[in-house]
């Protein structure tokens, strides 16, 4: 008897090593596989003496992989906010910069400077208009970034959503594959493996929180409590997104969607259920800093509009009647989307049909008037450079001319666009760092070399107490 167990001891000896191998060996060849978690054959002492095989286990820190998918959503969402300020400072440009605002509002100066020393050269006046054209066009131009970049938001929520929802049906279909065949007795670490990468990047565009359920399954939670999966269906999330996004449309009047969870819509307040991530930081753009943006060029466009729409600069001006900018060649409707509709009067185009002497004679005057007549050219001039209190407090706190205001443009941008740069490269740095870390508990080639020499020799030595059992178990058969 004690023969039979001492075989049958080595027998499961060489089975655990035999399994062992095989554990290390997909290790070895998984090593550079992303998403692949190292394992672990799980062995104990029977209570009939040799050893049992429990299983493999996947060697996967929890807390190092929550950490990891809190830190993954914080890039993403600093991540897109530094690319939104990146792409506005880039459109504002610096005041020095060829075709910048500031650049341009200089230009208009000095052509002012030049028609009022000679007020009587259409090329001079004509080089007015030109310069006040590619001014106002300049500024719709920064106001169709503001207005591409909410659209592309709008857009960007639409996919993170479709991608959302379709990883969450994968890791429910994942979780009913796990029950399965973790109910046969069967190794799903494979399957563990593919919803660890789906619930990955689920994480980064909502950072999620992941709580173990029977059965090997999970239930997924955003950090600020919404379900998003417990049991065998996941939540659906819904959205509808706009063609395009134009200055007067909001979440709050309804032209803009916001999200559904299961056809119950989530209201301002219920939107930080989903703070962090990719899905908030294009929520936070299309909402609130582009809008803000949007606020400010406004604001600078009536600032143009008005100092020229002044009766005392232009006498032949009715009082509210648009001057030498106009609002879509209308006088001003109102503020908001003024950037996009700001437009050179065409009663002083020459391209549009217009006459440049109306930039000297007054743009309802009658005739060219005096050929030496500079007074309205000057007060242009004075208009355009003297001091004056901001059409918006969003423009300035304080007094100044057009060239300040645009000076104030581009450095709110810069100013934005380097703080969102650094919170950016700090969430990026402590990302990589909690990567890092969660890598070195990958499969490590040293360690598992080590491990198969160790396998080798449990094998070979119970290899050996098996032939040295069944050999005197030989013997003593071989003596009837």
């Amino acid at each position: 008897m004690s023969l039979s167990i001492a075989i049958s001891n080595a027998m499961s000896g060489l089975g655990a090593s035999s399994r062992g191998t095989e554990v290390v060996s997909t290790n070895i060849a998984n090593k550079s596989v992303a998403g692949y978690a190292r394992r672990e054959l799980a062995v104990s002492s029977s209570a009939l003496g040799g050893v049992t095989i429990d299983g493999v286990r996947r060697m996967v820190s929890a807390g190092l992989l929550a950490d990891d998918r809190l830190a993954q959503a914080a890039s993403a969402h600093s991540g897109a906010i530094a690319s939104f300020h990146g792409g506005i400072e880039t459109a504002l440009q610096t005041e020095d910069e060829v075709g910048s605002i500031g650049s341009l509002v200089a230009g208009l100066g000095t052509a002012l400077a030049a028609a009022t020393s000679d007020p009587a050269s259409d090329t001079r006046l004509a080089q007015v208009a030109d310069a006040a054209g590619a001014l106002a066009k300049r500024v719709n131009d920064v106001a169709q970034v503001i207005q591409d970049a909410r659209t592309g938001a709008d857009k960007a929520i639409a996919g993170d959503v479709e991608t959302l929802n379709t990883t969450l049906e994968r890791v429910a279909a994942l979780n009913r594959q796990i029950t399965v065949v973790t109910a046969r007795g069967e190794d799903a670490s494979a399957l563990m493996d593919s919803r660890q990468a789906a619930i990955d990047q689920i994480a980064k565009i909502v950072p999620v929180q992941e709580v173990a359920r029977e059965n090997g399954r999970v239930a997924l939670f955003t950090t600020g409590g919404t379900t998003l999966l417990d049991g065998s269906t996941s939540a659906r999330i819904g959205f509808s997104a706009a063609s395009i996004v134009t200055p007067d449309m909001t979440l709050a009047n309804g032209a803009l969607s916001g999200l559904s969870i299961d056809g119950r819509s989530l209201g301002a307040a219920d939107m930080g259920q989903f703070a962090g991530g990719s899905l908030a930081a294009q929520f936070q753009v299309r909402d609130e800093l582009a809008p803000a943006y949007q606020a400010q060029v406004d604001a600078f466009a009536a600032d143009l509009y008005a100092r020229f729409a002044d009766p005392a600069v232009d006498p032949t001006l009715a009082v509210g009647e648009a001057g030498l900018f106009t609002d879509g060649q209308g006088s001003l409707q109102g503020t908001l989307g003024l950037a996009n509709r700001l437009s050179l009067n065409r009663l002083a185009d020459p391209s549009a049909g217009g006459e440049a002497w109306r930039l000297r004679a007054g743009l309802n005057a009658t005739a060219a008037g005096s050929a030496g007549d500079s007074s309205l050219l000057l007060r242009l001039g004075t208009a355009l450079s003297e001091n004056r209190a901001p059409a918006s407090a969003v423009l300035s706190g304080s007094a100044g001319n057009v060239l300040n205001f645009a000076a104030n443009l581009a450095s709110a941008a810069a100013s934005q666009r380097v703080r969102a740069e650094t919170v950016s490269f700090q969430d990026q740095s402590h990302a990589e760092g909690i990567r890092t870390a969660l890598l070195a508990q990958g499969v490590d080639e040293d360690t598992e070399m080590s491990t198969l020499l160790a396998l080798e020799k449990a094998y070979g030595a119970n290899a050996k107490v098996f032939q040295i059992a069944n050999d005197m178990l030989d013997q003593i058969l071989g003596l009837r």
